[in-house]
């Protein structure tokens, strides 16, 4: 059978390797035979394409027709791929088909599109609007304004340079002076500080570095996706992940277009999906990255009314510095405003234009005489109160808005008076007044905006913002209410089993703030809140020498998640920093105050890094079984709820680690024996041996068990042969006395510990015999 005739195969669980030029493809291979020994079925790269030179995560492609030299390049992808199958693996790749890097001197097709401009054949891939700026595209890499750089602007040849940047002249202008020769490009280099507000491309979000691919086009849909789609016909890779949907003009569109071009092969995306959000049934995936699933595995280790304790404390400890008085979502709707109007100040006044043309042009009453100032407004109200990435409205084949499609949209509609305007912006964007090109370039050009927003707004801003729980503040998560009830849980997995029975799963990614490990040591602040702020005022007794109370709460909570650890003062200085940048508060990214940033750097030497911090290394010691229980449960739950578990590299085994790059360092492949390792290693080689029990048909059961401490079991059978049981909120468990002869009814037959094998259960197992060795327990049955 050829790779063609293949039946596209779905994992059983997918391991993810962080490639870079210290990690390439024979690095890769020399970890394959580790890696098959946990009993994965896929290796899951990071992207393989030609990427800058030096990338760390290969996220900036430059070319989508090479694999990346500084990897080993194609024969090092097939000689890993070769090895892989060896050792019963296959390969899933990310693909990145939003953006590329806007670096002209790697990035051929850019080069030309700056070149010839828009006559250029490459210029239909790049979202460009020519209209402005002179129909020239603006370029911010000068150091400083124009007048003050000039000088270091020079003509080589046929080339423009500046420092390390290097642009192409446009035929017939290489003789002429300075200020001639720019204005005759088709670009113009400007000072960085002007793309917050004329940009005149789409970005990835706010990062000008990264410019936007118009993957709608089929002509740029083939040429970008030539080189995967040529790897998957040949057997090479399997599998896809889709880098940032969201971002894409179509999202529908592309991904039928690539189920279609791939042959169905296994295709997650990564799609954040808000609480209560449902992944859109139309698109053709097996569903999403994870993140989902994540959010509510963490829930399940929440205690809520610890949360709300220690969001009281956390209120009354950082006064007056939280944000609007630790309200998450009046959090959200000022770090939105402050996105709008800063970081994506030039996607609103695109939008902006376009909204402006359609009114002017549209037939409708009601869409006329409507003020950009007016425009811009509503576009701005409609955008900060928006609840998930992307509204994915459509109209029906009567041009008429569907219900599902108003609901999917989730905008609210609480809106100042004298609202006329976006009363028009918010039906605009729902489909109401019509599906011509115009209506539908707006929709897009809403949707992307929106995405970006999210993004920018709660991710890289009100996470650092709002931080009563370090814990909840990750990828997909909801700060304002994080903790999950079993019933809750279950009724997610039953949707998930239900619906997307393949999708991916996750709980540590190269994109989570914390590791799952870390996070597992902060859930146990809301089981003892009261603790934690006695040892809070003994650490900071004095002030403690933190430049503001909210840094300090954060950065407590960011050391004693982090427990002891090599390199940890560089390590927890470096997530501090990023903390206080993207807060915005009083240091930023473009606006750095070295006076704050040098008092944290202190702070973090003296206080969490300091003698100081030895109480609360002390204080998380006394609670290690708790932070165990907590990880390995969490560990378990993911391996075996429904859905493709991804292992991040290295979390097989104890894995902490914070924000990037720190989850990106080089990690040891190789056992252990912790105990960790030894539940992940159980756990996936059982999903290896028995596929039917988690697959697509696999069904998905809750258990309750009962007696005075039922509600810290959280139980589950998967198609009536493998069985979960962990324990949850351990420490409230112990402080009530423990299980107190709580027991679990399991289903008929009798069940073999795969945990520690010799050991059966049938019955109503007592959870203090269940839980005796472990504060997990995996059983499979016995056959009959």
């Amino acid at each position: 059978m050829t790779p063609e005739q293949r039946e596209p195969a779905v994992p059983t669980a997918t391991y993810r390797l962080q490639l870079q030029p210290g990690f390439p493809f024979g690095a890769a291979a020399d970890a394959v035979p580790y890696v098959a020994s946990l009993g994965v079925s896929h290796l899951h790269l990071s992207p393989v394409l030609e990427a800058v030179p030096g990338s760390p995560h290969g996220y900036d492609v430059v070319d989508h027709a090479r694999v990346r030299e500084e990897l080993g390049g194609e024969e090092g992808l097939r000689e890993l791929a070769r090895t892989a199958r060896e050792h019963g693996l296959g390969l899933v790749v990310d693909i990145v088909p939003n953006h590329m890097a806007m670096s002209p001197r790697h990035n051929r097709a850019l080069w030309e599109v700056l070149r010839e401009g828009p006559a250029s054949p490459y210029a239909r891939w790049f979202d460009i609007d020519w209209e402005a700026q002179g129909g020239q595209v603006l370029l911010p890499v000068l150091g400083g304004p124009f007048g003050e750089e000039a000088g270091r602007l020079e003509a080589d040849g046929d080339v423009l340079r500046y420092y390390d940047h290097a642009f192409p002249l446009r035929e017939g202008t290489a003789g002429l002076p300075l200020p001639r020769l720019l204005d005759a490009q088709w670009y113009r280099p400007v000072w960085w500080r002007l793309a917050r507000t004329e940009l005149n491309y789409r970005r990835f979000f706010s990062i000008s570095e990264l410019i936007g691919v118009r993957v709608e086009d089929p002509e740029v849909f083939d040429a970008t996706h030539g080189k995967i789609l040529e790897l998957l016909r040949e057997g090479v890779i399997d599998g896809l992940r889709v880098d940032h949907p969201d971002g894409l003009a179509d999202p529908d569109g592309y991904l039928r277009r690539l189920h279609e071009a791939t042959g169905g092969r296994w295709t997650v995306v990564e799609k954040i999906l808000s609480d209560g959000e449902p992944l859109p049934p139309s698109w053709p995936v097996a569903g999403t990255t994870g993140y989902d699933a994540l959010r509510h595995v963490d829930g399940l280790f929440t205690d809520p009314a610890g949360f709300g304790e220690l969001l009281g404390r956390y209120r009354r400890f950082a006064a007056p510095q939280t944000d609007r008085g630790g309200d998450w979502d009046a959090t959200v709707r000022r770090a939105a405003y402050k996105v709008l109007t800063h970081e994506l100040a030039t996607e609103v006044d695109r939008l902006t234009r376009v909204t402006s043309r359609l009114c002017v042009a549209s037939p409708e009453p009601a869409l006329r005489d409507r003020a950009p100032w007016a425009l811009r407004t509503a576009l701005q109200e409609l955008l900060v109160r928006l609840e998930v990435y992307r509204p994915y409205s459509s109209v029906d084949a009567a041009g008429v808005v569907t219900e599902e499609a108003a609901e999917g949209a989730r905008l609210a509609f609480a809106v100042p008076e004298e609202a006329g305007a976006v009363d028009v912006v918010r039906d605009l964007v729902l489909g109401r007044y019509g599906d011509g090109p115009e209506y539908v370039e707006f929709r897009t050009r809403f949707a992307q905006t929106a995405s970006a927003l999210r993004a920018k707004s709660v991710e890289d801003t009100a996470f650092y913002r709002y931080v009563p729980l370090l814990s909840a503040t990750e990828v997909g998560g909801n700060p304002g209410d994080p903790a999950v009830s079993p019933e809750r849980f279950h009724a997610y997995c039953a949707r998930v089993q239900r619906d997307w029975p393949s999708t991916g799963t996750v709980v540590s990614t190269h994109d989570t703030k914390r590791s799952a490990d870390v996070r597992a040591a902060l859930h146990v602040l809301t089981e003892c809140p009261e603790r934690w702020a006695d040892v809070l005022a003994e650490v900071t007794r004095g002030g403690g020498g933190a430049p503001d109370a909210q840094l300090a709460w954060a950065a407590w909570q960011t050391v004693f998640g982090l427990g002891p650890a090599q390199d940890a003062e560089e390590r927890v200085r470096g997530a501090l920093l990023k903390h206080v940048r993207e807060a915005g508060l009083y240091t930023s990214w473009t606006e750095q105050e070295p006076p704050y940033e040098e008092a944290v750097e202190r702070f973090v030497a003296e206080g969490p890094c300091g003698v100081p911090g030895e109480r609360v290394a002390a204080f998380r010691a006394s609670l290690e079984p708790h932070i165990r229980a907590n990880a390995w449960g969490a560990a378990l739950v993911h391996l075996t709820m429904p859905g493709v578990p991804d292992v991040y590299q290295g979390t097989e085994h104890e894995y902490r680690a914070l924000v990037d790059p720190d989850n990106r360092r080089a990690v040891r492949f190789g056992g252990d024996g912790s105990g960790k390792e030894a539940v992940t290693r159980a756990a996936l080689r059982l999903r290896a041996r028995r596929p039917a029990a988690f697959g697509d048909r696999a069904s998905y059961a809750p258990l309750t068990a009962e007696g005075p401490a039922a509600a810290h079991c959280l139980a589950f059978a998967r198609s009536g042969e493998v069985l979960t049981a962990v324990t949850r909120l351990s420490l409230r468990l112990a402080e009530a006395g423990g299980w107190r002869g709580t027991r679990l009814a399991l289903p008929a037959g009798r069940w073999a510990d795969v945990l520690e094998p010799g050991r059966e259960f049938g019955g109503h197992a007592p959870l203090e015999e269940l839980f005796e060795r472990s504060p997990v327990a995996l059983l499979e049955r016995i056959p009959d």
